[in-house]
């Protein structure tokens, strides 16, 4: 079968399919890509919590420096992979390929350009993050390496997307979830075995990573997917505007979740390095908690944007409510579980600071009693971003870790003290939900107006094929 052959099998398979099965059977290397991911995070986070408080902090740190890359790479990744799903749902190949080949090369130059900063201003840039005085010296060590890491950590989120966005999910998890199985098992060895402390766990990191895209690299181009080229690098103002209408939701989400890290750690800061401590394993937990319903929404997507592509507006909302009634229910069971076992969670990465437990204990409950509205969050900021509804995609991408959140830890810590830390992020999280509420109920009517529109147009031709 050619190239060309596999692409209209799939594309056949991404409309035709039934959306829960289509959806289901695309989320589950992503959930599994996502889970791998996160049993990393909290894996390096549990290795880096044994050298002691101070080391656990600078974990903290780094996220924000991690959360950057992040940035960049689904800005770049969702906002071309979004493009490239509906133009091959309009069956616009070639132009797809450029789409593809101009994120991925902006996100290694950026990266690198980024990356170079860095490392020139590593000692102002550790404390800008939020470092104190006993934590930094463990956070240079770490973020020195990342650094090094961070243009092909970008440029490999990017590829990650565009496979995931073309129906590829599974050649999409190969890469991700190789590096962070791999990562994992660096981790005690560099770390305890080689003697390099947190160094060590960012060394790990950026070897792994870079295998995962060596990985994701390779697998453009096989089973139908688009080759990146260079020669098909077009840094045009026409392609950046649709890359950044899709993917500016994702960079404010990505660079606020970075300014939230840093003004947590820094509302935290006043309460000792143990508050700083466990607020990194929280932020750890909730995002593996929350990592297969982002998984579940990333195989939502690539059906969400195909099909709006191909003008099958009914399959859009029909994937979208099916995915909405299973992430709610599956959040509220893991709410339910993470609020009765939370003392449990916090313990298993720091059993020695009595401290850390207590805080971080208080702080989970908190947010396990928020977790079900994380997945109407999170499903309307697909939906909007993927069709191309950008500024209304970004208020909602913006009102979790900015909008609410900002003005929760700035306000609440001062009013409540250590307890106003702690409930700064569930504050916020019912907020953001009344506000996609109403943001996700405008956008299905018009879906709904556009499919009666689609249909009358459909029966019109129907009726006029009969009389003739």
């Amino acid at each position: 079968m050619t190239h060309d052959e596999i692409a209209d099998e799939k594309f056949k398979k991404m409309t035709q399919t039934p959306v829960h099965r289509l959806v289901s059977s695309l989320a589950v290397p992503t959930i599994i890509s996502m889970l791998i991911t996160s049993v990393y995070n909290m894996a390096n986070t549990f290795f880096v919590s044994q050298i002691g408080t101070s080391a656990s902090g600078a974990v903290g740190i780094a996220f924000s420096l991690m959360a950057i890359i992040q940035a960049i790479g689904f800005m770049l990744g969702m906002g071309s992979g979004n493009f490239i799903s509906r133009l091959l749902g309009q069956k616009n190949r070639q132009y797809a390929s450029k789409v593809a080949a101009t994120g991925f090369f902006t996100a290694l130059c950026l990266g690198a350009i980024l990356a170079l900063l860095g490392l020139v201003l590593l000692d102002p840039l550790v404390y800008a993050l939020g470092a104190t005085k006993t934590i930094a010296p463990y956070a240079k060590s770490y973020i020195q390496y990342i650094l090094i890491g961070m243009p092909y950590m970008a440029a490999s989120l990017v590829l990650n997307n565009i496979l995931r966005f073309q129906g590829s999910a599974f050649f999409a998890m190969l890469g991700i979830g190789t590096g962070g199985v791999l990562n994992i098992v660096l981790d005690p060895i560099f770390i305890f075995g080689l003697h390099m402390g947190t160094g060590g766990a960012a060394l790990a990191t950026i070897i792994s990573q870079f295998v995962s895209f060596c990985i994701l690299f390779l697998n453009s181009g096989i089973s139908g997917n688009i080759k990146i080229r260079f020669k098909d690098f077009t840094p045009k103002w026409e392609i950046y505007k649709e890359i950044l209408r899709g993917g500016l939701p994702s960079f404010y989400r990505q660079c606020l979740g970075s300014i939230s890290m840093i003004c947590l750690n820094l509302s935290a800061g006043p309460f000792g390095d143990a508050a700083i401590a466990s607020m990194a394993i929280v932020t750890r937990v909730f995002q593996f908690a929350i990592s297969a319903i982002l998984g579940f929404g990333q195989g939502f997507q690539p059906v969400c944007g195909f099909n709006y592509g191909a003008k099958r507006y009914d399959r859009v909302l029909g994937a979208f409510w099916f995915c909405i009634k299973t992430s709610t229910v599956v959040m509220a069971a893991i709410g339910a579980a993470g609020f009765v076992f939370s003392s449990q969670v916090i313990s298993t990465f720091r059993k020695e600071d009595l401290d850390v437990i207590a805080i971080g204990t208080r702080a989970l409950r908190f947010q396990c009693v928020a977790f079900p509205l994380s997945a109407w969050i999170i499903m309307t900021n697909m939906l909007l971003q993927t069709i191309g509804k950008g500024t209304q995609a970004s208020i909602v991408a913006i009102s979790r870790q900015g909008l609410f959140f900002l003005p929760a830890i700035l306000i609440l810590p001062r009013l409540f003290g250590l307890l106003g830390v702690q409930i700064s992020q569930p504050v916020s999280d019912v907020f953001s939900f009344f506000l996609a509420v109403p943001m996700a109920i405008g956008t299905l009517r018009e879906l709904k107006s556009q499919q009666q529109e689609a249909e009358m147009r459909l029966n019109k031709r129907v009726d006029g094929a009969a009389l003739c």
